[in-house]
């Protein structure tokens, strides 16, 4: 009876692949889960703020892409300081509009503004994301760098931005993948 006991309890952690060979089977990988539930999938499709993330995303990503050439022509050649500090400005505004319409959309879908399950390691990072972008603000502001340390920065925002984008573009690929209902999460760490 203690070794039947010991033996299943051992197969629950044997996902060797001899185990189907010697007549055991290995434990099931679970699987992934979706990411909306059907109701969330409802409101997501009817807020209007899905086609406001869809048309700012993008754009954000457009001033992204310009603002890096501005900054790198800027630390390659030292020409145009204003230009690319403006393309900063504009880029740290964009993504807090971003955030903040985000937030919106999150609540309206999951019922809670940032950290819904689905999104939660999406928006920690976030977090990252916009501390960097406020403290390029912040120093430019109040003169703390020199020009050559804001830029630096700035690249330093624009490369946790860009972590950042691929984890959404990751997350929302899966969920067009997996298109039924989502059951979980992190087990209520956003709870």
């Amino acid at each position: 009876m203690f070794t039947d006991l010991l033996s299943r309890v051992a197969d629950q952690f044997d996902t060797s692949p001899w185990a189907g060979a010697s007549g055991r089977r290995p434990a099931p990988k679970p699987l992934p889960q979706p990411l909306y539930t059907t109701e969330q999938r409802r409101r997501r499709d009817a807020s209007p703020w899905t086609l406001v993330q869809g048309v700012l995303a993008p754009l954000q990503f457009a001033i992204f892409l310009l603002s890096l050439v501005l900054v790198c022509r800027f630390l390659w050649t030292g020409q145009g300081e204003s230009v690319a500090t403006a393309s900063i400005v504009v880029k740290t505004f964009t993504l807090y509009t971003i955030m903040i319409t985000g937030a919106v959309w999150e609540r309206e879908v999951f019922g809670r503004y940032l950290f819904a399950a689905a999104f939660y390691w999406e928006d920690m990072f976030s977090m990252v994301v916009i501390a960097l972008h406020t403290a390029y603000l912040a120093a430019l502001f109040t003169g703390t760098l020199d020009t050559q340390g804001l830029m630096i920065l700035a690249l330093s925002a624009y490369a946790a931005y860009v972590i950042n984008a691929v984890q959404f573009i990751l997350k929302l690929r899966a969920a067009r993948r997996a298109p039924s209902a989502w059951q979980g999460g992190l087990n209520g760490l956003a709870s």
